[in-house]
């Protein structure tokens, strides 16, 4: 069902609490990257200038149910401030007597930051009279934290249950538009990249992408679990050899669906994890290619990132979660480089889908190339899997 959106509500002289994504990363103190925070000043500057009386809340870190001052929003109310051109004031809490007092001073087209909601235990516990504090005299709520969407937290569903209304903000809207409408009748071909470790954290959504997919790219150390199935020998290559079986049922499921799922012919090798190792070939899987004991793949070869090129460029529609290789170390690099450039260099609707996938192209400079990039790294791989988030079912209908 449609949710209520940031652009339905009447905010002049209400206060509105809004759960933003301020997890950045901090140095010495100092914000390292303040994208998530950029990321939500649409909606902020959409409130405020409404006049509503705004109250940010935000987590940050793992406090572990502790205030402690190496996990405080402080940097971030600043950098937020200078985004917005105001002043942006940091209660000392995101509950009690003197955060109350400053919510109650906020005048129309003010904003307030909440202290740090994982001081408190009881927001991952969800606690309801926690909720209930957090919710104060705000009476509407706007979530725009999707990175949090998928946790039951008190910040995120509990305070929902004290407020007249619950909207969604640009980002996390922004978000199912891509993440869930875009895929509903995707322009085809589509193409689902997946990369990254384990087949066991990806099995969800293959699975639900399988009926929608024409074809599925496999990179990452995943892939080796799906070789060693089909009988190769994989060296010391990372492999679930518990999913085994269940690596052969996915390649059966594809089969039948008449979905490809292209699985890399050839890796780059190496002995040792670090950048300047030595590395080597396998050759192709079929073709006399294999992995000797005491070598391991890192990488899809060059065979490989022939193929995944190739068919990139012939896509309508392309989801990609997970890196093709070890793309942190430059040795490694190769594959995953390769695929983002291709994704970047076509006419296709291109969604990069959080976690590793986002860094990756951000590394390579090509973030500004894709159609959309995901803010939540566990949220999105949820919707991808055709799960509902707790922070978005917890919203008003529209």
């Amino acid at each position: 069902m449609a949710k209520l959106s940031i652009q339905d509500l009447d905010v002049q002289g209400k206060e509105v609490l809004m759960r933003v994504d301020f997890n950045v990363p901090l140095k010495d103190g100092a914000i390292t990257d303040d994208t998530r925070i950029r990321a939500a000043v649409p909606s902020i500057q959409h409130l405020l200038a409404g006049g509503a009386k705004l109250v940010l809340c935000s987590h940050l870190g793992r406090p572990k149910g502790k205030a402690n001052p190496e996990f405080s929003l402080a940097p971030a109310a600043v950098r937020l401030g200078e985004l917005i051109g105001a002043e942006v004031k940091l209660a000392p809490d995101c509950i009690g007597d003197a955060a109350a007092a400053m919510r109650a001073a906020l005048e129309p087209g003010q904003a307030l930051l909440l202290e740090n909601t994982r001081f408190h235990d009881d927001e991952e516990g969800n606690d309801p009279a926690f909720a209930k504090q957090l919710a104060g005299t705000a009476e509407i709520f706007v979530n725009d934290a999707f990175g949090t969407a998928h946790r039951a937290h008190a910040s995120t569903e509990g305070v929902t249950h004290h407020v007249s209304k619950s909207a969604m903000g640009f980002l996390l809207a922004r978000e199912l538009e891509y993440l869930v409408g875009k895929l509903e009748n995707p322009e085809r071909p589509f193409l689902v990249i997946m990369g990254g470790a384990k087949v066991s954290g990806k099995i969800d959504v293959i699975s639900n992408l399988m009926d929608k997919a024409d074809a599925f790219l496999i990179g990452g150390a995943m892939a080796y679990t799906f070789r060693k199935a089909q009988g190769y020998e994989v060296g010391d290559s990372l492999v679930e050899n518990d999913k085994l079986d269940l690596a052969l049922d996915i390649l059966k499921l594809a089969e039948s669906k008449g979905v490809r799922f292209v699985l890399p012919p050839d890796s780059l090798l190496t002995q040792e994890f670090k950048e300047g190792a030595e590395t080597r070939e396998s050759g192709i899987f079929g073709e006399g290619g294999t992995i000797e004991a005491g070598w391991e793949g890192i990488d899809i070869g060059p065979a490989s990132i022939d193929l995944f090129v190739k068919e990139v460029a012939s896509a309508k529609t392309i989801v990609w979660n997970g890196p093709m290789g070890v793309f942190e170390i430059p040795t490694f690099a190769k594959g995953t480089e390769a695929v983002a450039k291709a994704v970047a260099a076509t006419d296709a609707v291109t969604i990069v889908g959080g976690g590793d996938s986002v860094t990756a192209v951000n590394q390579f400079g090509l973030d500004d190339k894709m159609t959309f990039i995901s803010t939540g790294g566990g949220a999105s791989l949820e919707l991808l899997e055709g799960k509902e988030l707790p922070g978005v079912a917890a919203l008003s209908e529209a």
